[in-house]
């Protein structure tokens, strides 16, 4: 699978991740003491809609676009206001149709106490990461491959914290690399918050991943997937997941309102469904 996001950015999979990832930030950022926030393949930060790339996918047509045009019952707006209070912010600031990446949301969230490390291996998009951030004494951004960037970074000094592992799926034995690399910072760091996200081009990859995570001792371990319509392997990605360890308590209710309203809204044909399932844990 290629997934260069800049084809991708704002698509029902950024949708899906970002609601949620707005969501897990909330909460965290309800202590007051800092946090730390981890990306481990965080691209570029920001993505121009109207860029080429963009243009030739028009897959944002079938993702935030969707998104902003429908009117949403009270409590589903209420849950997505803060994440899109953040895409409007974005566009208002650059003045044209852009999109916030992983990275930018949750600058754009955390406060002057928190920090973030931002991992990205490509230099020509750790260049425009580093840009589209700006100056900001709170964030680090590495050039380094995600999972070594979990070896030299977990756990963080605040010791409490969120890491993203949203890698490009390029290799055919990602979920692999996935499971080994989470793992390992899971045994340094059992009391983090870990969101991993996954194509589902394949769904007995992600079933064996969750059920390896449970076998290896993960306590903590919320599953959430969504499919656009009917599940085929080949053409365009039609569903995405997130496994979610050590998530707010509150996050499996939030997701009963979310999934279910962000799917009406993303389908494309018929199929579309979502999943939502506590693994392990309370």
């Amino acid at each position: 699978m290629n997934y260069r996001h800049a084809f991708h950015a704002g698509n029902f999979a950024d949708v899906f991740k970002h609601a949620l990832l707005t969501r897990i930030l909330f909460y965290l950022l309800r202590k007051p003491t800092p946090m730390r926030y981890i990306d481990t393949h965080a691209g570029i930060g920001l993505y121009d809609l109207t860029s080429p790339q963009a243009l030739r996918s028009g897959e944002s047509k079938q993702g935030i676009e969707r998104i902003l045009t429908t009117q949403f019952e009270a409590p589903v707006r209420e849950l997505l206001q803060p994440w899109l209070d953040q895409v409007h912010s974005c566009a208002d600031a650059t003045g044209k149709a852009c999109y916030p990446g992983s990275p930018l949301l949750a600058a754009q969230l955390l406060r002057p106490q928190d920090r973030l490390i931002l991992c990205e291996l490509h230099k020509d998009d750790r260049r425009l990461l580093t840009r589209h951030m700006g100056r900001d004494a709170r964030l680090k951004v590495i050039e380094m491959d995600g999972y070594m960037g979990l070896k030299a970074f977990v756990p963080p000094m605040e010791r409490r914290g969120l890491v993203l592992i949203d890698p490009p799926f390029e290799q055919p034995d990602e979920f692999e690399f996935l499971a080994e690399g989470f793992l390992a910072a899971y045994r340094r760091w059992p009391t983090g918050t870990y969101s991993l996200w996954y194509p589902l081009k394949h769904p007995s990859q992600a079933h064996h991943l969750a059920h390896h995570l449970i076998a290896s001792g993960v306590k903590r371990l919320l599953r959430m997937e969504m499919d656009i319509c009917a599940w085929r392997a080949e053409g365009p990605l039609t569903g995405c997941g997130f496994l979610l360890v050590n998530p707010p308590h509150v996050l499996a209710e939030e997701a009963q309102a979310l999934l279910p309203a962000l799917t009406h809204a993303l389908a494309i044909g018929e199929g579309a469904d979502w999943r939502l399932e506590q693994l392990a844990g309370e």
